[in-house]
């Protein structure tokens, strides 16, 4: 891989991961149409740290506070647990609270992402699959633009609307599906604002996608696929840019709805299956 293909993915990345819009997919259809062929999921996965670490900086003064609040609590939050007739005085805080709701909402997406490993590294990278996903995944984002209420803060969310927008997460295995697109609808759906969903989905990011990079760092230069060099120039790249991304959902979410995303992914989407059907790229 070039210096060249290396920055024009860190930005692909960067632009992507937290957009409604699939940074996975994205990573699989750029390279495609301008002929590189396919970066592999190692890199994928690897590159996602330097998003990843935009999002902690971002947020460090919550996940700071969440990770004090959560160790602290752990002992009184166990004997919450046993303690039925003290339950009123040991309950965790609000932050301790949100610390258990990311652990338990990033379970699914790591034993579904374990199990089917093989599958998610080979047939789901397909485009005929990602160029559905998007379009599919674009009307499910629409859907939740209008059934959800939009009256509920982050602050308000409970274990089971945590473990639920989880398992949306876990639907972003599937490249086209975008994690952040499947858990800020499940988030709509539960009746959160546009801009807390989006917030949760941001936290919930960190252990999942740091997880996944983590596992796949020793495939990265592995066989055909990227070298070191190239992974580290798009992971810096990426990082950037999706500081900027951040700050500038947040903002747009507070006035707009995701309507323009679903037009882009619906549009997306049927123009690789047009090409698809024209035999203009290749599908694997």
């Amino acid at each position: 891989m070039s210096f060249v293909e290396a920055v024009v993915l860190g930005i692909v990345q960067g632009l992507t991961e937290f957009l409604p819009i699939s940074s996975s997919g994205h990573l699989r259809i750029v390279p495609e149409l301008l002929g590189w062929g396919d970066p592999g999921t190692a890199f994928t996965a690897v590159i996602q740290l330097g998003t990843m670490a935009a999002v902690v900086i971002f947020f460090w003064g919550d996940l700071w506070r969440i990770t004090r609040a959560w160790f602290a609590d752990v002992p009184r939050s166990l004997r919450w647990l046993r303690r039925r007739d003290e339950r009123a005085q040991l309950r965790p805080t609000e932050d301790a609270r949100m610390g258990w709701y990311l652990i338990v909402a990033t379970i699914p997406i790591g034993l579904l992402g374990l199990a089917f490993k093989d599958q998610i590294e080979t047939g789901a990278r397909n485009l005929w699959l990602i160029s559905c996903t998007l379009i599919v995944g674009g009307l499910v984002l629409l859907w939740a633009e209008r059934a959800g209420r939009r009256t509920k803060s982050i602050h308000d969310i409970t274990v089971r609307e945590g473990l639920t927008v989880g398992l949306a997460q876990s639907a972003a295995l599937v490249p086209g599906v975008s994690r952040s697109g499947s858990t800020i609808a499940a988030g709509l759906f539960l009746g959160f604002t546009r801009e807390d969903a989006a917030r949760f989905s941001f936290l919930l990011s960190v252990p999942a996608v740091v997880l996944s990079g983590l596992f796949q760092l020793k495939d990265v230069g592995a066989g055909d696929g990227p070298g070191l060099a190239a992974t580290v120039v798009a992971t810096l790249v990426s990082f950037a840019v999706g500081y900027a991304s951040i700050a500038w959902l947040l903002r747009y979410l507070v006035r707009h709805s995701t309507a323009i995303f679903v037009v882009y992914r619906v549009a997306l989407g049927l123009l690789l299956l047009g090409l698809l059907a024209g035999g203009a790229i290749d599908a694997r």
